[in-house]
């Protein structure tokens, strides 16, 4: 059995008398729904032996319980190209390059990241869903994070909601931005006429994007972004309020001239591992088109 999928915990005195769902909650931070799916089958072990999550033990022996249980996908796999930056027994990194879409809609039905991840999984002989920590726009680049079970994926995500995951972009923006370092600090609502294009206003949500100057070019800024918040286009709608739009953001008032997207690059993810204590950075080096943009200038 992968080891990886497990949770291995000795009780100590003070968990006496208390069920082990209880126990699982409050030390693993393990969510009703999860626990109500590790109660399906035989999942939970005591000192070897099945036992229920209602069970209560003593201080000494030891639980172990399967977090994750084989699923399926139901997003069908594709054999497409994929750059796979990172991965390990429980998260994958991938470099999304522009133009692809992270997981199919409406108006994208196949060839999209998530076509591509699980087509890689199952030419593996793996079957699991696609489930990315975030997502990023279609014409943004750059890395896609993505847990490899529901639990991976629980413990990521509620890590990053407390702001304990450092997720960076490199951008280049219109003109000379005048400033060497700040925060954008404006709240973010969708448009009343629109149901994609977002603004700046007072009763929109909070929005916070750490902002610096990496390198003024005699067109354009070289910007790197740190987001506080993951408001949906936030960095781009940021940028177009304070009148330094991304280049080639034709939605926000982007200059067109120069690249033929949004010139903003997922640039690195850093955390410690929720499940392991391990330090994790990943970095994507920029796609060929932002850097011909600085190369030429």
């Amino acid at each position: 059995m992968d080891k990886d999928n497990l949770l291995i915990y000795t009780l100590q005195i003070e968990d006496e008398g208390k069920r082990f769902k209880h126990i699982l909650a409050r030390r693993f931070h393990l969510s009703r729904k999860l626990l109500q799916k590790i109660m399906v089958g035989q999942n939970v072990w005591l000192d070897g032996k099945f036992v229920f999550l209602n069970t209560r033990g003593q201080a000494g022996q030891t639980l172990v319980v399967k977090v994750s249980q084989e699923e399926h996908s139901t997003i069908d796999g594709e054999d497409l190209p994929i750059d796979i930056i990172y991965e390990d027994n429980l998260f994958l990194a991938v470099d999304k390059p522009p133009g692809q879409v992270v997981h199919p809609n409406s108006l994208y039905k196949s060839g999209t990241l998530a076509n591509a991840v699980v087509g890689y999984w199952e030419n593996k002989g793996e079957t699991r869903p696609f489930r990315p920590i975030s997502r990023i726009d279609r014409n943004t680049s750059g890395i896609v994070l993505i847990a490899k079970n529901r639990y991976a994926h629980q413990q990521l995500a509620r890590i990053a909601n407390k702001n304990l995951v450092e997720k960076k972009y490199l951008g280049v923006v219109g003109g000379s931005f005048p400033l060497d370092e700040g925060i954008f600090d404006s709240p973010i609502r969708v448009q009343p006429a629109s149901k994609i294009v977002r603004e700046v206003h007072p009763q929109g949500q909070s929005a916070l994007t750490i902002f610096e100057t990496i390198k003024r070019f005699p067109n354009y800024t070289l910007m790197l972004f740190s987001l506080i918040t993951g408001r949906t286009h936030q960095i781009r709608v940021h940028c177009q309020h304070f009148g330094y739009p991304l280049l080639g953001d034709d939605l926000y008032g982007g200059d067109t001239r120069y690249i033929a997207r949004q010139a903003l690059h997922c640039h690195s993810y850093s955390f410690v591992n929720p499940l392991t204590g391990k330090n994790i950075s990943i970095k994507a080096p920029l796609p060929r088109d932002i850097q011909l943009l600085l190369d030429n200038e």
